[in-house]
């Protein structure tokens, strides 16, 4: 057996970084290094995370001493806003060290690769800094991207996601009472995903977010306006074009449910159909907001950057 390369996370104990660590404990190529959480500073790892055989404990390591230790990848699975430090002490202590950030804050930054490998694979192969996609922003580029060309206005999408997706931090939007048999709308303009989104696809796109009851899953309809008049047979054909070697993205002919993208690696993509006049497409993606929306994208990211297969440890 090989030596296998070590990775660290800074923000393990949070949803993404849960689904992190379990990932990583399957994986034939990788080894976690550390785990950091001030929170459960002292715990074994295994007590939240059993798949982890390595008997890591949790550390309350800072900036500096994160850097310090020995590591091949980090992965920051911090607030949006709290990964500066680490990374200002990785670039002062270990520059050429690979990190993989999956808040929000480099995603707009041209000095780091934007980590989607569906449409930007071949920048992120030895890549040293990777910003992850957000959740919402994976499933409607995904959605949109085959007919970004073909395009006369914004794409309008509507979309819902477990509240998982609003993390550990108590708000309205993870508040199991007051979701119970409710659908809660936030965020109906300006959202970060909308912006990312906007930004990645070089077309603008207008985003509405929901959160619903359930602990995880997302789902998103995109109505999709076409400069000339389609048919439903070559939507469907570009979107076939585009994907039918990708292998976390699975096109069928019925609209997904959200209840499909629970638990699922990748992205399920249906129910494309045209409008009567042929100048609106409508298309469905599925996916897990802590999977292919953050763990499963990271890792994809890190095997990359690591010039190993790009699915090895998820199919």
């Amino acid at each position: 057996m090989s030596t296998p390369f070590l990775v660290g996370i800074v923000g393990a104990r949070g949803h993404a970084g849960r689904e992190l660590i379990r990932l990583i404990a399957g994986h034939p190529e990788l080894m976690l290094a550390y785990a950091v959480s001030r929170e459960f500073a002292g715990r074994p790892v295994a007590d939240i995370a059993p798949e982890d055989k390595d008997e890591c404990v949790f550390e309350a390591l800072g900036p500096d001493e994160a850097a310090k230790r020995r590591a091949d990848v980090v992965i920051l699975a911090l607030p949006d806003g709290a990964g500066q430090p680490y990374v200002d002490a990785i670039e002062k202590h270990a520059p050429d060290r690979i990190v993989i950030d999956l808040s929000a804050d480099y995603r707009f930054d041209d000095s780091w690769v934007y980590g989607l490998p569906e449409l930007h694979r071949d920048k992120i192969r030895r890549a040293k800094r990777i910003a992850n996609p957000g959740c919402y922003a994976t499933a409607m580029q995904l959605a949109i991207a085959p007919l970004v060309n073909n395009l006369s206005g914004p794409p309008s999408v509507f979309g819902v996601s477990g509240y998982s997706g609003a993390g550990t931090t108590p708000s309205p939007r993870n508040d199991v009472e007051r979701l119970k048999d409710n659908l809660m709308p936030y965020a109906l303009t300006g959202h970060k995903h909308e912006r990312e989104a906007t930004r990645h696809l070089g077309a603008p796109v207008r985003f509405s977010p929901h959160v619903h009851p359930a602990f995880r899953g997302l789902m998103v309809t995109v109505h999709i306006p076409l400069a000339q008049a389609m048919t439903s047979d070559a939507v469907i054909q570009q979107f076939e074009n585009r994907y039918s070697a990708e292998p976390l993205i699975e096109l069928q002919k019925d609209a997904p449910e959200l209840k499909d993208g629970t638990d699922l690696r990748g992205v399920v993509i249906g129910g494309i159909t045209v409008s009567d006049d042929g100048q609106c497409a409508v298309v469905v993606a599925a996916e897990d907001n802590l999977l292919k929306g953050a763990a499963v994208q990271a890792i994809q990211n890190v095997n990359l950057a690591l010039g190993l297969g790009e699915t090895d440890g998820l199919i």
